[in-house]
C-alpha cells in the first residue's frame, strides 16, 4: 500500500516532491499494462505474478471483497489474528523457514498486539477493499507516467519482482538497485540496506535536480 499511495501523492502534487523510493510497483498496474509490445522480462513478470496470485494472493481476495466477514473472526480471536499476520511474515521473509532470523518474537508480538489493542484488523483489511473498489471504477483520467525522479530497490524475497522495463513505463526511474537479502518487509527485515539506500538516492537528488538517465547498482 505504500508504493499505492507515493504513487497517488506523485501523481497529484509532483512540485510538493523532491523524489520518490520505492520497493515495488503498485499491483493495480498489472491490469493496465498493454498486451502488445512486451519484452521478454515483462511476459515472465506477467506468469509469476499470475502463479503468486493462485498459490499466495486468497487473503488479497477475500480482504479485497469481504473484508467485513473476515474482520469478525479476526477481532474476536487472539489465535487467529495471529495465524493470519505471522503466516505472512513467515512465507514473504528471506528467513529459510525460519522466521526468528530475520524478526524477533518481540518485534512479531508487537505487531500483532498493536491490531488487537487498537482492534484495527478491521480497517487494515479494508483498505484492500476501497483499493480494489477503485480500481475498477470507470474513470476518464488517462493513466500518466510520473516524472518525479524515482528510485526502486527490491529485495529478492518480495512478493512479484517487476523488471525494469516494466517499472520505466510508469515512473522515471533514476536508481535501480536489486538487493543482496530481504524480503516484503524490508524496513522492518532489512532497514540498514533500506535506509542505505534512500540516503544515496536523496544525495544524488540534491546535488543533480534533474538527474540523466538511470543509476544502476546491484548490491553484492
Amino acid at each position: 500500500m505504500g508504493s499505492s499511495i507515493t504513487e497517488q501523492i506523485a501523481l497529484n502534487n509532483p512540485e510538493s516532491l523532491l523524489a520518490i523510493h520505492l520497493t515495488d510497483i503498485p499491483f493495480s498496474h498489472l491490469f493496465s499494462i498493454p498486451a502488445a509490445d512486451l519484452s521478454e522480462a515483462e511476459k515472465k513478470y506477467l506468469e509469476t505474478g499470475k502463479q503468486w496470485q493462485q498459490q499466495e494472493g486468497a487473503y488479497a481476495m477475500i480482504q479485497g471483497t469481504k473484508p467485513q466477514t473476515l474482520a469478525y473472526g479476526l477481532n474476536d480471536s487472539p489465535a487467529g489474528l495471529a495465524a493470519w499476520i505471522i503466516e505472512k511474515f513467515q512465507s514473504w521473509s528471506d528467513s529459510n523457514g525460519n522466521i526468528e532470523s530475520c524478526f524477533t518474537k518481540d518485534e512479531l508480538l508487537t505487531n500483532i498486539t498493536i491490531y488487537w489493542a487498537t482492534q484495527t484488523i478491521n480497517s487494515a483489511c479494508r483498505i484492500y477493499y476501497e483499493s480494489m473498489q477503485a480500481m475498477y471504477k470507470p474513470s476518464d483520467k488517462p493513466t500518466k507516467k510520473i516524472e518525479v525522479p524515482t528510485a526502486v530497490a527490491l529485495f529478492p524475497r518480495d512478493l512479484v519482482k517487476a523488471p525494469k522495463d516494466f517499472a520505466n513505463r510508469f515512473f522515471n526511474v533514476q536508481q535501480w538497485t536489486e538487493m543482496p537479502k530481504g524480503g516484503h518487509f524490508a524496513a522492518m527485515e532489512q532497514p540498514e540496506l533500506l535506509a542505505a539506500d534512500i540516503r544515496k538516492f536523496v544525495t544524488v537528488v540534491q546535488d543533480h535536480p534533474q538527474p540523466k538517465g538511470i543509476l544502476e547498482r546491484i548490491i553484492g
